[in-house]
């Protein structure tokens, strides 16, 4: 959004809700949001502007459906922000600036920790337990068989995959594959999931707002709880292990450990599947290097959790020394010249901060990339029995080998894909951000 936006966005939310906006802060972040403050007569008002994303991922969840979510959630007693509009252009949900904060690593103390998961886990089974019939009338649709209900919205994030694929993408058809030929009997029948669970505000040992409900829909309360595994890596919510216990203690059941690994796998492949799209066909003003975080990292969890639910031993590669080139002074210079100065705006520290380390990953590619490439290349030849001379070669033929093959390959792939997606975590390892060290919570 630009200035002209903010402006458009202010005297919008001035006939909205009355009054005057004082201050309009842009949220730094990759995703335009406002937060405002709104002058009126018996005091400010504090509002938040929740932007559309500007790409469609899945031209399936828009902003309105998130906005009907938020309301049938407040009619039902759970503590979301209140929706006070919907704004057409530029498009988003004005609600209320819910009291709290994120990030439950920012927890005073392990006391508190423990007090803000439990209550989380008391309002997740309070969702889940919510009558369906005013999702379904706010034009939520019901899985139709036990099948739909496992997959959930991967057919969504799936096709949206298939039309922006471009060159063999092994890992993914691999973890497609798997997800379809191990499909679980439900935990329940539908209910209304959140989707992306484990994003909301706290304050003083308690959840004071559940947040961010764009994929929220109707499907099997397991998927909630194997989100969470995959929430936890870019925000810790503390050791998962007791915050099951605590739901299945407020359900009154237990739930198969299978049926929440299984979730997860699913949950945590739709990052890649839904990210492609973006990094096949870049478009301006979109931080790449976070979209790059968000495809590796989420395509090694499904690994890890395949590898523990099946007992394979994961082992990292070796990692070789940085090279050094004729190119490497140039790519040093622009990541030195790239460095942001310090601003008193959040978000153009957020803009600057972006393109210096698109810099930085680009100097760490030209050093380790194609050694890398390299041990990509030779192991996937070691496994097919071929001499290919490029990856991509190798990857298209490796496609169309686990295209036949059955579960008895699974030792093989799930290691060699893991292997590939450390090595492109190295590449990344100067910009990873909140993912530095990130791994997946593997359940007893």
């Amino acid at each position: 959004m630009s200035q002209t936006d903010s402006a458009v966005i202010c005297a919008w939310v001035e006939k909205q809700v009355g009054g005057r906006v004082v201050s309009c802060e842009r949220q730094a972040r990759w995703r335009p949001a406002y937060f405002l403050e709104v002058e009126q007569d018996d005091g400010r008002m504090a509002l938040y502007f929740r932007g559309d994303r500007g790409v469609s991922d899945s031209q399936q969840y828009g902003l309105e459906h998130e906005m009907a979510c938020l309301q049938v959630l407040e009619a039902g007693g759970i503590p979301v922000p209140h929706v006070f509009g919907f704004c057409e252009e530029p498009r988003g949900i004005l609600m209320e600036r819910s009291p709290g904060r994120a990030d439950l690593s920012t927890a005073k103390n392990k006391e508190e920790e423990s007090s803000v998961q439990r209550h989380y886990m008391e309002i997740l089974a309070q969702i889940h337990s919510l009558d369906t019939e005013p999702f379904l009338r706010a034009g939520l649709a019901p899985p139709s068989n036990a099948e739909k209900l496992a997959l959930a919205d991967l057919p969504i994030w799936e096709k949206a995959y298939r039309r922006a694929k471009t060159r063999p993408q092994p890992l993914i058809e691999f973890g497609l594959r798997w997800l379809k030929r191990n499909v679980p009997p439900p935990a329940d029948s539908a209910c209304f999931v959140c989707g992306d669970s484990g994003q909301f505000l706290f304050d003083e040992g308690r959840v004071t707002a559940v947040i961010d409900l764009e994929l929220a829909h109707l499907g099997d309360p397991a998927e909630d709880l194997g989100a969470l595994r995959s929430r936890d890596m870019s925000e810790p919510l503390g050791d998962l292990r007791p915050a099951l216990a605590a739901y299945e203690e407020f359900i009154g059941r237990s739930i198969d450990r299978f049926l929440i690994d299984y979730h997860t796998v699913r949950f945590s492949l739709t990052t890649p599947l839904a990210t492609l799209p973006v990094l096949a066909q870049a478009r301006p003003g979109i931080d790449l290097i976070q979209y790059l975080c968000w495809f590796h990292v989420y395509s090694r969890a499904p690994m890890e959790v395949i590898a523990k639910a099946q007992g394979i031993a994961l082992e990292p590669p070796k990692i070789p020394e940085a090279g050094n080139n004729r190119h490497s002074p140039i790519y040093e210079d622009l990541s030195l010249r790239l460095t942001p100065p310090a601003s008193e705006d959040a978000f153009d520290n957020y803009a600057g901060q972006t393109a210096h380390l698109t810099a930085v990953y680009l100097e760490r590619l030209n050093r380790y990339g194609p050694a890398l490439a390299a041990a990509n290349l030779a192991e996937t030849n070691a496994l097919l029995g071929t001499h290919h001379a490029d990856n991509e070669a190798a990857d298209a033929a490796l496609e169309a080998w686990l295209a036949e093959a059955d579960a008895q390959a699974d030792d093989a792939l799930v290691r060699l894909f893991y292997r590939r997606c450390v090595r492109e975590e190295v590449l990344l390892e100067p910009v990873l951000g909140e993912f530095s060290g990130a791994r997946i919570q593997l359940l007893d």
